[in-house]
C-alpha cells in the first residue's frame, strides 16, 4: 500500500507558544483513494483527519505531539474512575448518525464557556459539522440523555474495523460534578471494547499543555514514539 504525501509550510502552533506547526498531508487521487481501512492504517501510523484532510505533525523542532491508544482490553479502571462511571449511571447512551436539532445549543454553551480563548470561538455549529464529516466515511453521533431526555454529551467517533476515534466531545458545561470529559472517555473505553475492537484513540497527546494533557490518566494507554507504539502503565499513585 503507497500513499503519497506532502508536507505543508509552517504556521504558529496552537497548543505551544513560541512554536511553529508543520505537517505531513496525504495526497489522494483516483489511484488512491482515501476510505476507512486506509485511513485506520495511517491512524496506526500517527495520522488523524480533518474532514476529508488526513494529516500528521512533522515539526522541525519540536516532537511534542504523541499519538495516544488505550488498549481497550488491558485497560483496568482506577477507584476514582470506577467512581466517575457510577455517578453517570442515569445517562443513556444512543448511536445517530447525523447532528440533531439541539445539539447546536449545546455545543455554542460549550465552546461560550469552556473554549473562549480557543480557535472555535466563536461558536460555528455549520463549520463544525463539516470537519466531523468526510466524503469518504461517516462519523457516528454519541449522544449520552439524562432520564427526562435532555441532551448531556456528545462525542463524535470514528468507527473502523479494529479500533475506534475520538474526534470531539463537547458537554452541559454547568454539570461540573459529573466530570463528563473524563466520563465521555470511560464510556467509550467500555463501548469499545464490548463491540470487540482493540483501540480506542484519543488523538496527539502533549505533555506541557495542560488542555491535551488529560490523556495520560488513562493507563495503560500506548503512545507513538519514534514510529513504535510505547505503554504506559498505571502508577502506584493512581487510585
Amino acid at each position: 500500500m503507497s500513499v503519497k504525501l506532502g508536507i505543508t509550510g509552517s504556521r504558529p502552533c496552537g497548543y505551544l507558544k513560541d512554536q511553529e506547526e508543520r505537517l505531513i498531508v496525504t495526497v489522494t487521487d483516483e489511484h488512491t483513494p482515501m476510505n476507512a481501512h486506509l485511513y485506520e492504517h495511517l491512524m496506526a501510523h500517527g495520522f488523524r483527519r480533518s474532514h476529508n484532510d488526513v494529516y500528521r505533525p512533522h515539526c522541525k523542532f519540536c516532537q511534542a505531539c504523541e499519538s495516544l491508544r488505550i488498549p481497550v482490553g488491558d485497560f483496568s479502571f482506577s477507584k476514582n474512575q470506577k467512581r466517575v462511571l457510577n455517578k453517570n449511571r442515569d445517562l443513556v447512551l444512543s448511536i445517530v448518525d447525523k447532528p440533531q436539532p439541539d445539539y447546536t445549543s449545546l455545543f455554542c454553551r460549550f465552546i461560550e464557556k469552556r473554549h473562549a480563548d480557543g480557535a472555535m470561538y466563536p461558536p460555528d455549529p455549520e463549520s463544525f459539522w463539516l470537519w466531523c464529516d468526510a466524503d469518504w466515511m461517516k462519523p457516528q453521533f454519541f449522544e449520552w440523555r439524562d432520564s427526562e431526555g435532555n441532551l448531556t454529551m456528545v462525542s463524535i467517533v470514528d468507527v473502523l474495523t479494529r479500533s475506534s476515534s475520538a474526534m470531539y466531545t463537547f458537554f452541559d458545561p454547568e454539570q461540573h460534578k459529573r466530570s463528563l470529559g473524563t466520563y465521555s472517555i470511560l464510556s467509550l473505553i467500555e463501548w469499545t471494547e464490548a463491540q470487540g475492537l482493540d483501540y480506542l484513540y484519543l488523538g496527539y497527546q502533549i505533555d506541557s499543555c495542560d488542555k491535551m494533557n488529560y490523556k495520560a490518566r488513562f493507563t495503560p494507554n500506548e503512545r507513538l514514539i519514534g514510529n513504535q507504539w510505547k505503554k504506559a502503565v498505571k502508577s502506584n499513585t493512581q487510585k
